[in-house]
């Protein structure tokens, strides 16, 4: 039986943020009952190797829906090969003011502008260390900078996360590419990103030479970046040997759902209305950077010809989130099969 299918009629007459607490609230006590294996889809799993990593299968949980950490043997439960928490901050912090998650249920999207809520890293790191047990796939922790740090600035903040998460992390995603933080995306610009990633990268080799322990770095693009600046990120990346590249993000375009009623809303859209342009970036990227740097898929994943698209383009993982909201966790089972 799909309980999701019953499930979904009720959590949708919540409002979108309620539905999600609530969601997480069931997750965090599966596990503390410690029933979340029983929840394990009985699913065939195709393992894959990326960024040195052996993945269970192709299919994570993108970043954004388990912001503190606090559900990873929940999520793993539904059959996720890894699973992305985050983004964390140095610092705890509300995020915007609510409302600031809408369903665009005609479109199978989501508008948020949540703003990177989170307990902050020595808080979200508690938190993981008791959530991943029963947890056997890859994690992923999301790192980026708190609003009240300038950009000038925002180095320290990824080095303070980054430094805390690389004894917890399989591997680190660096976040530059969320609208919903004033400034974050010129961190996508050449200049900035190369103040901001070569740093990043040094350390990681003075980690990696003092604990033995190689966690890979990818970095997450947004979906409205040029051409120009595709093919720069690209060089960039290939010249400061980055372990992988997350696209994309959510999109401020409004063009595929114009004339809605929540079109005006400000915030990241997600799901079904960036499928196309995501494929696009992914293969934009792929040509690019001609195999060398692997590439994280997402962005409108509803269905399994969704994903063979996203891995047609160039992707070797994908992940989802929208796409868990609108299908439920029989989504996941059947993208765990997927070969290639």
């Amino acid at each position: 039986m799909n309980f999701y299918k019953i499930a979904r009629p009720l959590l949708f007459r919540l409002d979108a943020e309620t539905a999600h607490h609530l969601t997480l609230r069931g997750l965090r006590i599966a596990q503390k009952l410690g029933i979340t294996s029983f929840l394990r889809p009985n699913a065939r799993q195709e393992p894959v190797k990326v960024m040195g990593l052996n993945f269970p299968n192709r299919v994570g949980l993108a970043a954004g829906l388990d912001k503190a950490g606090n559900c990873i043997a929940g999520f793993g439960s539904m059959g996720f090969g890894f699973v992305e928490v985050g983004t964390i901050t140095p610092r705890a912090q509300d995020g915007n003011p609510k409302p600031r998650l809408f369903r665009v249920r005609e479109h199978e999207a989501i508008i948020n502008r949540m703003g990177f809520n989170n307990p902050g890293i020595e808080r979200a790191l508690d938190n993981i260390q008791r959530s991943r047990k029963g947890f056997d796939g890859i994690l992923g922790i999301n790192i980026g900078k708190n609003k009240s740090t300038p950009n000038e600035n925002a180095l320290d903040d990824y080095l303070h996360c980054f430094k805390k998460a690389y004894d917890h992390a399989d591997y680190i995603a660096v976040n530059v590419s969320s609208p919903n933080t004033s400034g974050l995306r010129e961190l996508q610009t050449p200049k900035f990103a190369r103040e901001l990633l070569s740093p990043l990268m040094d350390e990681k080799e003075k980690l990696k030479e003092g604990t033995g322990k190689n966690v890979p770095v990818a970095i997450k693009i947004d979906p409205d970046m040029g051409d120009d600046q595709i093919k720069g990120l690209s060089e960039l990346f290939s010249e400061l040997q980055i372990d992988a590249v997350i696209a994309t993000n959510t999109s401020v375009s409004r063009k595929s759902i114009s004339g809605h009623s929540l079109s005006d809303e400000d915030g990241g859209l997600s799901g079904a209305p960036i499928n196309t342009r995501s494929n696009e970036v992914i293969a934009k990227f792929h040509a690019e950077l001609n195999d060398k740097i692997p590439i994280i898929g997402v962005g409108g994943i509803n269905s399994k010809e969704d994903a063979k698209e996203k891995l047609s383009a160039g992707a070797s993982l994908i992940q989802v989130y929208t796409g868990l909201i609108y299908q439920g966790p029989a989504l996941i089972k059947e993208l765990a099969k997927i070969k290639s």
